[in-house]
């Protein structure tokens, strides 16, 4: 006779950041988004995981996160933010998809030779329907039609960017083979794979499904967290005009607004995560193998007993205990802990200059912010109608003086 499996739901902070550390749970959240989610990265436990780690965690250094951060990602956008801006108004949803679109794209090692706007709506398009099938878990559409769907785009996906991309990079990793200068294979993801594919019996449709997920989780996080960075940042400022003006060309302060978003509104607002034996967790609870821990990260970021009284308030001046992250679990811990943390949200050690890692968010945020967006007054967002996830499908702005539209 075998034991019914449970479902144990942890929300403090303390409970939260000891699951997250457990090596007899294993990552869950994406069972469901098999589709695009099987094999990658962020659903690997054990030696794979680890073997997978090791060899990825090279690409995202320090200094790679620097270059885009100082030279890659500013042009990027002021090409999207230049014609928005000209024309008095945008989507910004669509803003920090399209900004962000191509360095995802320079990390996972998608070529995008056309350089067209149509090429870029075609790997857009894509890459959010990736998101969908990734977080298939929160989606309100029957899965059989999403599932369909993600294949189909799977399928565009691979004869449009996916192949050429691949073939590119295999015959550049056999050149090196043979004698050619090493600095000739792009640092990428995929050309990580395809140099490893042996090493770690890597298919094809393993590769594809990781390069996609890349794409995909890149584009789709952070162009939420900047919709919901700014959004916090209206509520923030509203009433209170001075705060606009400390806010303007100030990376240390958007910084931080964008970490108390990220704490406010994680990615997603649980984890998820399945005992692989029997075992105990840190708060006495016992769980039988396939057993399921929901880590509810919303109550978890919000636990008084470590952000204060206050912790349901946005405050992008709240100070944190030692030891704990501005943006709480947002990012993960342990063996899961989100490989380009520092990509999205920067450094979190206070410093200031002009090696300082802002962050992608805080970097979009202050070039939002010093082209005067505002919330369209005659044009609400709306919330997502394909998901439970709490993200706005829409938020339609105006540009102009952000002082005089929010007094």
């Amino acid at each position: 006779m075998t034991s019914k499996r449970r479902t144990v739901t942890l929300s403090s902070f303390a409970d939260v950041r000891d699951a997250y550390r457990h090596r007899s749970l294993r990552q869950a959240l994406y069972d469901e988004g098999s589709v695009i989610m099987a094999g990658c990265l962020l659903d690997l436990h054990g030696e794979q995981h680890r073997a997978r780690r090791r060899l990825e965690n090279r690409l995202f250094r320090r200094e790679t996160f620097r270059h885009f951060e100082h030279e890659v990602l500013p042009g990027t956008i002021e090409d999207v933010l230049t014609p928005a801006a000209a024309a008095g108004r945008a989507d910004l949803v669509d803003l920090g998809y399209r900004a962000v679109m191509h360095l995802t794209a320079l990390i996972a090692g998608i070529d995008r030779p056309e350089g067209t706007a149509e090429e870029t709506d075609a790997l857009l398009a894509l890459a959010i329907k990736f998101g969908e099938g990734a977080t298939m878990v929160h989606s309100t559409r029957p899965r059989d039609v999403l599932r369909a769907e993600v294949l189909a785009a799977m399928e565009g996906f691979d004869a449009r960017f996916f192949r050429p991309s691949l073939e590119r990079r295999q015959a550049l990793v056999r050149a090196v083979q043979d004698g050619a200068d090493p600095a000739t294979v792009p640092r990428d993801v995929l050309s990580v794979l395809v140099a490893n594919v042996d090493r770690l019996d890597l298919s094809e449709e393993v590769i594809r499904r990781e390069v996609a997920f890349y794409l995909q989780a890149g584009s789709h996080s952070t162009a939420n967290t900047l919709t919901h960075t700014i959004d916090d940042i209206f509520g923030w400022v509203a009433g209170h005009p001075e705060r606009s003006g400390r806010l303007k060309s100030n990376a240390a302060l958007v910084q931080r607004c964008a970490h108390e978003t990220l704490r406010l509104h994680p990615a997603s607002p649980v984890a998820h995560r399945r005992a692989v034996t029997a075992c105990k967790l840190s708060n006495g609870e016992n769980l039988n193998a396939g057993d399921l821990v929901v880590l509810d990260l919303t109550a978890a970021n919000r636990d008084p007993s470590v952000f204060g009284p206050a912790a349901e308030i946005y405050d992008p001046n709240r100070v944190v205990p030692h030891g704990v992250m501005p943006w709480g679990h947002s990012f993960g811990a342990g063996m899961h802990a989100c490989i380009g943390v520092e990509l999205d949200g920067g450094a979190a050690n206070g410093h200031t200059g002009p090696d300082h890692l802002v962050g992608t968010v805080a970097l979009m945020a202050l070039s939002l912010l010093d082209q005067g967006i505002r919330p369209d007054p005659d044009d609400p967002p709306s919330g997502s109608t394909g998901s439970a996830r709490p993200h706005f499908e829409r938020y339609p702005v105006r540009f102009g003086p952000l002082e005089t539209e929010l007094r």
